[in-house]
């Protein structure tokens, strides 16, 4: 009996073996002669007709389909699998049907992506894979081959009818025109992706050559000699071990019916021809009537004339509701411009029910973009028309091109009557102060604390010296850090920003900032440094280990300005005395001593013995030690504010409303004193 149950036993193993065995052989080869029965993962508009067509997109406008084979493929780039794990082989047979004859959506892009779910992506040129935040991110590891049928000048587009290779950008590392190499006649000859006509396309990367071929045909034609693109690639630098493939496309402004009609796919070999005489049918072309019917002419003129005089009184009225303020020298700003009509339909008119905060720095409501779902943040601010809202605009325009993964990315504006609209990425989680601070929310893990600091350490060395100008923020806080959905630290609110080229020294101006972040040298000559903004970033970090604002003052005298405090402890030997009550004691002793020591250096009060931002990020990532620093009290902390400084500057206080960080402050502080 127990030599059965044994070899029962073994029969089992065996039988499970050979179940995963052909399930790990269907992950990463398969075909498919339309898609009835392939359980695909659908989103967006993508639909599955009765007959086995797949319909990435319609002609609906400004929408996203998504295709993908359900289970990933396992490229397996680790260095101990064989040199060929990263070949693959792919071929598919597509129709786009443009809603107009020359006019149709944005195209289809085969897709090699870590994830299935692209959160925040944009239709219209982002194919619904990336947004104007994503794209570029060398996090995506996101291989594409597009066939766009838009010219998009942001991406660099060579035409409106190309097939491009992109690796974790739109901006493809190389493009060209449709075509395909006739063997017969021996040349090549051009294609019209939106011609509504079926095409086949063959997708082959070879790891040893290290080499792409993308080819393209009509559907009558064998797999030409000669491919379109052949572009020398090196996946193993981005690509992951488990990968999803599939599709994924978008419409515009214009859309297009595009089809996916069978599709064959190999991770170890070359991809199964597919039979073309088993792919499902294309719908057919829709047939315009062209026999009158005289009797329903009459009535039909009559009630098109009646509907014109309503239509164009509705449209009078809806007009100025929607009315905005443009002048001809906003029209090189384009895609950063907002219409005031998708504004007030994001937002529900601006109903109470979408208000986030209010207060000094104006009023800002959630909102969700009609054309594409994308939540955003929109900001409401007083203007006044003669005080040089030209320059004011221009350095929107000029703070929205900051790209930055830890910067609160301002997406735009809008101007209407005696108001100014700023448009920006939508932060779930509030301001930092709110989880800081507060008693009745649950409060930061240190691991989050240490990450924000890390990130918003990493904005402030882009904006001192990665980007095209010096960026000097001059209002680093906490209110001023909001949290996306992971609980990403960004830096926000540039309305008291400045900048100067790269070598030029910034003009003294009047002393703008925090009352417990500012560095002693602004109070008294007015001038901003990167040093000062570094003064402020040390005032945060003692914020982030102590949980407590830089100045409190029903504290006790010897507590109530927070640096003099550490500084003390730091003293007495007991510098973790000061570590925030609400972690307790759930923290690593030595990035707590870290932060804690590195604010004090950053608060020096002689700016030239505080380090730079890129020293900070050194000292942050572990990848620098942190000097040895006198523990001398008169050389550290705050110094008052005259009171002769403070009566004519923009001073202004540690406020807890949680979306003050969408400011760009008060526009007395930009409008009347500049920048």
């Amino acid at each position: 009996m127990i030599a059965v149950f044994k070899l029962l036993h073994v029969l089992l193993c065996l039988f499970v073996s050979l179940k995963l065995l052909a399930l790990a052989q269907e992950e990463n080869q398969f075909i498919y002669h339309g898609f009835t029965e392939a359980n695909l993962l659908l989103n967006g508009i993508a639909k599955i007709h009765p007959n086995g067509l797949l319909e990435l997109t319609n002609t609906s406008k400004q929408q996203i389909g998504h295709a993908f084979f359900p289970f990933p493929s396992q490229f397996n780039t680790s260095l101990t699998n064989n040199s060929q794990s990263l070949s693959f082989s792919t071929q598919f047979v597509f129709a786009m049907v443009p809603e107009l004859p020359t006019l149709g959506g944005h195209g289809i892009a085969f897709t090699i992506s870590p994830s299935v779910n692209f959160i925040g992506a944009l239709g219209s040129q982002y194919f619904g894979i990336f947004n104007s935040t994503s794209n570029g991110l060398s996090s995506n590891h996101v291989l594409a081959v597009e066939l766009d049928t838009i010219r998009s000048p942001d991406f660099e587009d060579i035409n409106d009818n190309h097939v491009g290779i992109d690796v974790n950008n739109l901006t493809s590392i190389e493009s060209a025109p449709v075509t395909y190499f006739s063997d017969e006649e021996k040349e090549n000859k051009s294609l019209t992706l939106i011609s509504g006509n079926m095409m086949h396309a063959w997708i082959d990367y070879d790891e040893v050559e290290k080499l792409l071929n993308v080819t393209v045909a009509p559907i009558t034609s064998t797999k030409p000699t000669w491919p379109l693109l052949s572009t020398s690639l090196d996946l193993s630098s981005f690509m992951l071990d488990s990968m999803y493939v599939g599709f994924s496309s978008s419409t515009g402004a214009m859309a297009s019916s595009q089809y996916i009609l069978g599709w064959s796919f190999n991770k170890s070999g070359q991809a199964q021809s597919l039979d073309l005489s088993k792919l499902p049918p294309l719908p057919p072309k829709k047939k315009s009537r062209n026999k009158p019917y005289l009797r329903i002419v009459i009535p039909t003129i009559t009630a098109i004339i009646l509907l014109i005089s309503i239509s164009g009184a509705a449209y009078i009225i809806r007009r100025k509701k929607y009315e905005e303020l443009r002048e001809d020298w906003e029209q090189e700003y384009g895609p950063q411009r907002f219409s005031y009509k998708d504004l007030y339909k994001a937002t529900k008119g601006f109903k109470d029910t979408e208000l986030l905060g209010s207060g000094g720095f104006g009023v800002v409501y959630r909102g969700a973009l009609p054309a594409s779902n994308m939540q955003v943040a929109v900001k409401k601010v007083s203007h006044d028309s003669k005080q040089g809202v030209k320059e004011f605009v221009a350095e929107i325009v000029t703070m929205g091109r900051l790209r930055h993964r830890n910067l609160v990315q301002l997406l735009g504006y809008c101007r209407r009557k005696g108001e100014l609209l700023l448009v920006y990425d939508y932060m779930p989680n509030g301001s930092l102060d709110k989880l800081l601070f507060r008693n009745d929310t649950p409060s930061l893990n240190w691991f989050r604390r240490y990450q924000i600091l890390r990130g918003v350490a990493s904005a402030l060395l882009y904006l001192h010296e990665e980007w095209e100008q010096v960026v000097l923020h001059r209002d680093v806080k906490a209110s001023n850090i909001l949290l996306d959905a992971d609980f990403h630290g960004r830096l926000g609110d540039f309305g008291l920003a400045k900048f100067h080229d790269r070598g030029a020294n910034p003009h003294t101006t009047c002393v703008v900032g925090t009352v417990g972040y500012l560095a002693p040298e602004v109070t008294r000559t007015g001038r901003a440094t990167t040093s000062s903004d570094v003064f402020a970033f040390g005032t945060l970090m003692l914020e982030m280990a102590c949980g407590r604002k830089p100045i409190e003052s029903e504290q006790s005298p010897e507590k109530m300005i927070l640096v003099d405090w550490v500084l003390e402890s730091w003293k007495r030997g007991d510098i973790l005395g000061t570590c925030d009550p609400k972690l307790k004691g759930n923290y690593r002793v030595e990035e707590m001593e870290l932060v804690l020591k590195l604010g004090l250096l950053c608060s020096f009060s002689t700016p030239g013995a505080r380090p730079s931002m890129r020293q900070v990020v050194q000292y942050l990532d572990g990848n620098a030690s942190l000097p040895e620093m006198p523990l001398d009290g008169a050389s550290i902390g705050l110094m008052p504010v005259s009171h002769e400084a403070s009566r004519d500057c923009t001073l202004s206080f540690h406020g807890s409303n949680d979306y003050s960080a969408y400011s760009l402050s008060s526009t007395d502080s930009i409008l009347s004193y500049g920048r």
